[in-house]
């Protein structure tokens, strides 16, 4: 929601991978980092020459263990350490898919995050009551082919909701 204000989350969108009674956990798609997967795959030691690397972006996925990469990605297909969301996205967090990645043979659409965001028990929940975020269903369109700087915008109105006639206060008639 516009009047949320930490700083991890103002105007996120955020991917929720999991959900379940012992909290969440998800992937921002909207907060891109001033690096790119060249720069990330050079760290790790693997090398390419594919450009296109270089102009492709590695989002902050979240406040929590921003030293871990996350691959968001579509169609799910075969790695080391995937957690199958829908039929055709998935997360996945091993090396395996970064070198697909580099050596050009990776998913269709993917998007590489640094970190993700984390809910504990009910945590989610309890912000959902406080008006803190809408939700809506995820949509491929958005996450992968939206411009980044649209992403925020693009899910409310998926919604039909204009932003910018929302009120940063509830509660009050």
């Amino acid at each position: 929601m516009p009047a949320l204000e930490d700083p991890n989350f103002f105007h996120s969108v955020t991917y929720i991978c999991e959900h379940n009674e012992q909290g969440a956990m998800g992937i921002v798609i909207n907060q891109p980092l001033d690096i790119s997967l060249s720069d990330v795959l050079s760290h790790m030691e693997m090398t390419s020459d594919n450009d296109e690397l270089d102009s492709t972006p590695v989002y902050l996925g979240g406040p929590v263990q921003t030293d871990r990469g996350f691959v968001l990605h579509e169609p799910t297909g075969q790695w080391d350490s995937m957690l199958a969301i829908t039929d055709n996205i998935a997360v996945t967090t091993s090396r395996d898919i970064l070198q697909a990645l580099n050596d050009g043979k990776g998913p269709v659409r993917s998007l590489v995050a640094l970190g993700y965001a984390g809910w504990g028990e009910g945590q989610l929940e309890h912000e959902l009551v406080e008006n803190a975020w809408l939700t809506c269903p995820a949509d491929s369109a958005i996450i992968f082919d939206t411009p980044i700087e649209n992403r925020w915008t693009a899910a409310a109105a998926s919604l039909g909701i204009d932003l910018n006639t929302i009120s940063g206060t509830f509660g009050h008639a």
